[in-house]
């Protein structure tokens, strides 16, 4: 992504929603331009403004803003996490495969991490008692991720129930990555954050994937144990300090018209998964597809070729960007696929010819 996210033509694997532009934010509401225009550009209140705070925490149903803690976007909000959680030989299951930082900045602190895997032949679907398999006296932390990023994975309710009675019996501490929260597809399998299953447990969110508001740069956590936000709240003094004002205030615009923004976003991604639907059935024997349940992004396997150069001749011969699997683990001969954007149907074309070639 750091190569080609700005130069490739057709970005095929971005994990974000169709954003929007300054003006249509602000033409959500008839006064917003005004009061924008009038925003003070002093500091900000380090823990998040009290307005935006309020609007994350009705995300959820036990969250008050007091227990809400704003960073600059969600990659802030997990390296500080991380750092105030553990130390060295702490042990950390993450689930798998995984986005990055939800496991490397774990490591670099240098704690021992275990990965959780999802079954490709069932969804990516994790299993209870292959976690417990895991799980050792030193075991600080599991970080899920749900809607899952690059499956398309989502639990039932019941799971997350008894993956947060588990973490109370064994005294270690969920850390939920629920950035894409709002995609399901069926509105109705939509999770519980984990702050309100489990006093301990810390919810992970950010306005980049459901929202596609990625260049505002605001992310959060959401905790209800005490200890733990103040601890993030004096290590963020040492990172971002506080957050951009214009940012905050178009985020509380945008979570104040959320429904809106959710039901467009839902409406490209249903619309593109029609599409990939057709794509991948007429292209079956190159790609292995499930269709995901949630979320931006799919992660099919690749059949016919080696993903890394398959992925590299793609994008060079044709300008399509899809990201190969082996970012997230070796040996992953699987894509990933963002459908988040409405721009799809140019790179699928672009696909089908370069396939048609090879």
């Amino acid at each position: 992504m750091a190569k080609y996210e700005f130069t490739a033509p057709y970005l095929m694997c971005s994990s974000d929603s169709e954003s929007m532009s300054v003006g249509d934010l602000l033409a959500m509401e008839p006064d917003a331009s005004r009061r924008f225009q009038e925003l003070w550009l002093g500091y900000t209140e380090s823990l998040g403004s009290p307005e935006l705070r309020r609007e994350i925490a009705a995300l959820y149903d036990t969250a008050s803003p007091e227990q809400v803690l704003v960073h600059a976007g969600a990659e802030e909000a997990i390296f500080n996490f991380m750092h105030v959680v553990l130390k060295p030989g702490d042990h950390v299951v993450v689930q798998a495969p995984y986005y990055q930082s939800l496991g490397e900045v774990a490591l670099g602190i240098g704690a021992h991490v275990s990965p959780w895997r999802g079954d490709p032949k069932q969804g990516w679907a994790l299993e209870i008692d292959d976690l417990t398999e895991l799980l050792s006296p030193r075991t600080k932390l599991v970080v899920v991720n749900f809607p899952h990023n690059p499956t398309g994975f989502l639990p039932t309710e019941a799971f997350a129930r008894e993956l947060a009675a588990l973490s109370r019996q064994h005294g270690f501490i969920i850390f939920a990555d629920e950035v894409y929260r709002g995609l399901e597809l069926d509105p109705r399998l939509q999770l519980s954050g984990f702050v309100d299953l489990d006093e301990r447990a810390v919810s992970l969110g950010v306005m980049s994937k459901t929202y596609g508001l990625a260049g505002l740069r605001i992310g959060w956590i959401a905790t209800r144990d005490r200890e733990l936000y103040d601890q993030m709240a004096a290590f963020k003094d040492y990172t971002t300090i506080c957050n951009s004002a214009p940012s905050e205030f178009l985020a509380t615009l945008a979570l104040r018209n959320a429904a809106r923004l959710i039901q467009r976003n839902r409406k490209i991604v249903h619309a593109n998964l029609d599409a990939l639907d057709d794509f991948f059935a007429d292209h079956a024997r190159w790609f292995d597809w499930r269709r995901p349940l949630a979320g931006t992004v799919a992660f099919p396997r690749l059949k016919e070729a080696d993903v890394d150069t398959f992925c590299a001749d793609l994008v060079e011969r044709a300008g399509v960007l899809l990201l190969p699997g082996t970012l997230y683990e070796p040996g992953l001969n699987h894509v990933r696929v963002g459908f988040g954007r409405r721009d799809l149907s140019q790179a699928l074309n672009q696909l089908a010819a370069y396939l048609a070639e090879s």
